[in-house]
């Protein structure tokens, strides 16, 4: 393989030699087949959180652990489990452990579970002054600072709350391989058809829209509630969803007004699907069209609302959003986040969907798979 094929995003296949090669290793834990995800691998939690007076980043010339010296004052045990509280950062030292190859870099995102539940991640790494970027040749510890936003969360060693991308070389598509790419292999659906590509909005980068439609009992979304019960993690459809979420409906004409400081979940109004030798990546919006903040949970991995017989028109994608300062009104089909698209190295050999147990295929509502299932589009039951 030339240095130039070889660019790419790692699919599952590479991130598995990458884990034989130690590149990714975990010491005396294994790293499990389910944890290697079709372009990501899942990074878990280690034995102990630190709660931090603050957040910080470190400079070039200290490592993570000589920074947070003067800044955690609390040691907490993960072991048995534990509750971290709202609006806390908690520093918390990772499994996983990198060597990287020269020309090897990695980009961590939270898991879209983790993104519903407003939980705020992002990877730390010694002697660098970016979060969730890790540089080529990386050798040394992983940490991740959690914040816990709208709900108190319980997790305890070995949950993973958030993915590891491995890439080599220039990996982003261009807007006019993005325009080719919807011609050949749809990304973007609305309703039952691709989108034309003359109807695309582009800027370096795929922009997708809010679904706000239909009669004004419709729920197009929903608004966390404050000072609900800790949510844990490891417990899988076990919340009543109306505890902790009041439902979203539509104002006439298709809108919503955003209060200040309040998380949204939200839909898209396209279908997106993402085709084997394509990985994605949601970008936060251009701030300079308002005070806006979308995108938590950021990778959508290949095979997301996929289907190589075209019977599935994509997978609509949850957008969790949040407006600062003062309200902000949204209406339906206004862009509001922006997909980054990548190139693998090579197609994945597993793809996101049933077959790895993958839990957003095909939503129709925009709950993390911690609450019973509500749909979209219905009125809420009663309490």
């Amino acid at each position: 393989m030339t240095e130039a094929q070889s660019a790419g995003v790692f699919p599952s296949q590479a991130l598995a030699e990458a884990i034989e090669q130690d590149w990714v290793s975990s010491g005396e834990y294994r790293i499990r087949p389910e944890a290697i995800q079709p372009a990501s691998i899942d990074l878990r939690l280690g034995d102990v959180a630190w709660a931090l007076r603050c957040s910080f980043l470190p400079d070039v010339d200290s490592t993570v652990e000589e920074k947070m010296q003067d800044l955690a004052f609390q040691r907490i045990d993960l072991r048995d489990g534990a509750v971290l509280e709202r609006d806390r950062p908690y520093l918390v030292p990772l499994i996983e452990e990198l060597a990287l190859p020269d020309d090897v870099r990695a980009k961590a995102n939270p898991k879209s579970s983790t993104g519903r539940l407003d939980v705020f991640t992002r990877v730390i790494t010694d002697r660098h002054h970016r979060f969730d970027d890790v540089r080529a040749g990386y050798r040394g510890k992983l940490y991740l600072e959690v914040v816990p936003r709208s709900f108190a969360i319980q997790v305890k060693t070995g949950l993973s709350l958030n993915q590891l991308r491995l890439a080599r070389g220039d990996v982003r598509l261009n807007d006019t391989q993005i325009r080719e790419l919807q011609s050949s292999s749809p990304l973007v659906y609305m309703d039952a058809d691709p989108v034309p590509q003359a109807d695309l909005a582009l800027a370096d980068g795929l922009f997708l829209s809010l679904d706000l439609s239909g009669p004004e009992d419709r729920t197009v979304g929903y608004r966390a509630k404050k000072n609900s019960l800790p949510v844990d993690l490891s417990k899988i459809r076990a919340y009543r969803w109306n505890d902790y979420w009041d439902p979203v409906f539509p104002e006439s004409g298709g809108r919503i007004v955003l209060e200040p400081e309040i998380f949204y979940l939200l839909l898209s109004a396209e279908g997106v699907s993402i085709p084997p030798q394509i990985a994605a990546e949601m970008m936060a919006y251009d701030p300079t069209a308002g005070e806006l903040r979308t995108h938590y949970a950021g990778f959508f991995d290949p095979g997301f609302g996929y289907d190589p017989a075209g019977g599935r028109p994509g997978s609509r994608a949850a957008l969790e959003v949040r407006a600062r300062d003062v309200s902000f009104m949204v209406e339906h089909r206004q862009p509001v986040c922006k997909l980054g698209l990548e190139w693998m190295e090579s197609p994945a050999e597993r793809l996101y969907g049933a077959g790895l147990g993958s839990n957003y295929q095909g939503q129709v509502t925009m709950l993390s798979k911690h609450f019973q299932e509500q749909t979209a589009g219905t009125p809420p039951p009663s309490p």
